[in-house]
């Protein structure tokens, strides 16, 4: 299987990172996008992102090595019926939703089998739409791949080198372990969020005040409740099997703490924080779901106005785009820095000489 001309179907979040991130990594890819939104398909062709954007399929889309379906789960299904009268006998079909077992029975039912690799790049971010896409939001991702057995293995090997290119993780599962493993790690949390912001607005008084004094403990946990509606109700019926079965184990975990509280077993309580403690410490992931792998540095600040402002100014007139930036204060730098995290390991090394190179205090860790 080529990969010179790839089709992407939706340029969303992540149809529209997938987009940008083989721009960055594979430049000389050719990309054809579908995308009924024309800003959408505006800004996709002025940043060079794509080569050639349609609102609808057309015969040349189909010229493609490599197909991908980066709309809601049930859009893609619906444009099955006509891929598979015009798909060439060596395009691999491909998919980045997070469910796989209503997805291959679809495929199966359309006589696409040969062709259908399932993918699923385990990131992501609760914004949407193109304008919110990156180049970076799959970096060190794991990648999820569920091909149908009728894909002849060279192809499967072929797709895996070229999803390596774009620096991310493959790993091969089966469609029925995928789902009962992202409803457990995905689709439940995002349940149980939106379920958590509900209780809440419920139960809140007329002044919201449960609203205004809600602190980093409850966002950080509900912050995956302001993603797509219309996505996750998709998500939840083509995968309701696993997610009702996460259901009933984390209902019998609530009855499990309901009991330890009535029966004040303090040691048992403790227990139950003591090894999700551990469990998730061992978790060496960031917020995209990406393998913990940060480019940053702690700078002193030249005690004057405008400090932040020359810093990123230095950094911007050199072509090193800033990834996060903020003033932190701990016990390490007790009177605080700047800590400036960068996309990658070339740009830190460049932001660290040139700091230097201008005299800043610049620590590394």
């Amino acid at each position: 299987m080529k990969t010179e001309k790839i089709g992407i179907i939706g340029l969303g979040l992540i149809g529209g990172s997938l987009a940008k991130t083989i721009r960055l990594r594979i430049p000389d890819t050719i990309i054809y996008a579908i995308d009924t939104d024309e800003k959408t398909r505006q800004a996709a062709l002025e940043e060079q992102t794509v080569q050639y954007a349609s609102p609808e399929i057309s015969d040349d889309f189909f010229a493609c090595d490599c197909i991908f379906l980066c709309a809601e789960i049930q859009n893609n299904i619906g444009l099955l019926e006509k891929i598979k009268n015009h798909i060439r006998p060596e395009t691999i079909l491909t998919d980045v939703s997070s469910v796989k077992v209503e997805v291959s029975r679809m495929i199966r039912h359309a006589g696409l089998a040969s062709h259908f690799i399932g993918g699923h790049p385990m990131a992501g971010s609760e914004k949407s739409g193109y304008e919110n896409a990156n180049a970076y939001l799959f970096e060190n991702a794991y990648y999820l791949l569920t091909p149908e057995t009728e894909v002849p293995e060279h192809a499967v090997s072929c797709f895996t080198d070229f999803i390596k290119k774009l620096q991310v993780i493959p790993l091969v599962l089966s469609a029925e372990y995928h789902d009962y493993s992202t409803a457990a790690v995905s689709h439940f949390p995002h349940i149980l969020a939106a379920g958590l912001v509900n209780m809440v607005k419920d139960i809140d008084d007329q002044d919201e005040t449960m609203k205004h004094i809600a602190a980093g403990g409850f966002k950080d946990i509900t912050r995956i409740a302001s993603s797509s509606p219309e996505m996750w109700r998709q998500i939840c019926l083509t995968n309701k099997t696993q997610i009702i079965n996460m259901l009933h184990l984390f209902q019998n975990s609530l009855r499990q703490m309901e009991t330890m509280l009535t029966e004040n077993a303090s040691e048992p309580i403790y227990s139950f924080f003591e090894s999700a403690k551990e469990y998730r410490n061992s978790m060496r992931i960031t917020s995209s779901g990406s393998i913990l792998r940060t480019y940053h540095l702690y700078c002193d600040l030249i005690d004057a106005a405008g400090g932040i402002a020359t810093i990123a100014t230095i950094l911007a007139s050199n072509n090193l785009n800033i990834k996060n930036i903020g003033i932190i204060h701990n016990r390490e730098f007790e009177d605080g820095v700047l800590q400036i995290e960068f996309y990658d390991s070339e740009s830190l090394t460049n932001a660290v000489a040139l700091l230097k190179k201008y005299h800043y205090t610049v620590y590394e860790r």
